[in-house]
């Protein structure tokens, strides 16, 4: 591992947790507003890190780390748990508890934004010569440098969740949002048909497949606006 990887990780690791956590949070929260105190029993109505590492300590720790050391970028999921007899019986609210998760990262994209702006306008930030996923901005002095790459990271990173997140296919979140478009009884026999452990491999793969056509004209057009 180079010095420079070294030197990212923790800038990634603490992105990957606070954007994992708001994403899980946002779910249970929109949950408990509609009926289904599931995940908030399990503690995961907060910006705690505890209760979302515990339920997937595989997700948020081994697989998160493993990937960095592989790839230089981090992987990794987390869950909200809820009631299926309530997604059931409420599908449009289920659909909602669907689209917290990604608004929430959609939210932090936002809130960087309005930081790159703000250190811009104040002379700490600059636009990056290179853009990469972890260098959306550069910091004019040296001593800001891991603060912009933290947000540079956070951006990208969360651009990415909330854009992956809302593929609509199992066991993706947009999968579940479907059902505020859809009539209630078509949307219940959505549900039952890509319940199957199949269907969540097979939307996986799709997604895999043909993220990066989805996600590059979404990067390069919010980088645009920012």
């Amino acid at each position: 591992m180079t010095e420079e990887l070294i030197s990212l990780f923790p800038l990634w690791y603490v992105a990957f947790l606070l954007s994992l956590t708001c994403h899980e949070a946002a779910h249970a929260l929109v949950a408990k507003w509609g009926g289904d105190l599931t995940a908030y029993a399990s503690g995961q109505v907060s910006l705690n890190l505890l209760p979302h590492i515990q339920r997937e300590p595989f997700g948020t720790v081994l697989v998160p780390i493993l990937s960095f050391l592989l790839s230089g970028w981090m992987l990794g999921w987390g869950s909200a748990p809820y009631d299926p007899l309530w997604e059931q019986r409420h599908p449009k609210r289920a659909a909602l508890m669907a689209l917290a998760g990604p608004a929430a990262n959609f939210l932090l994209v936002f809130l960087v934004v309005l930081l790159i702006q703000g250190g811009t306008s104040l002379g700490t930030f600059q636009a990056s010569g290179g853009l990469d996923f972890t260098r959306i901005v550069d910091a004019t002095n040296g001593s800001a440098e891991s603060v912009a790459r933290f947000v540079s990271i956070l951006f990208s990173l969360n651009l990415l969740l909330g854009t992956f997140n809302l593929i609509p296919v199992p066991p993706l979140d947009g999968h579940s949002a479907v059902g505020l478009v859809l009539p209630e009884d078509l949307f219940r026999r959505w549900l039952e048909l890509v319940r199957s452990p199949m269907f969540s491999l097979l939307g996986l793969l799709i997604a895999w497949r043909y993220f990066d056509v989805i996600f590059a004209p979404v990067f390069f057009f919010a980088l645009r606006l920012l």
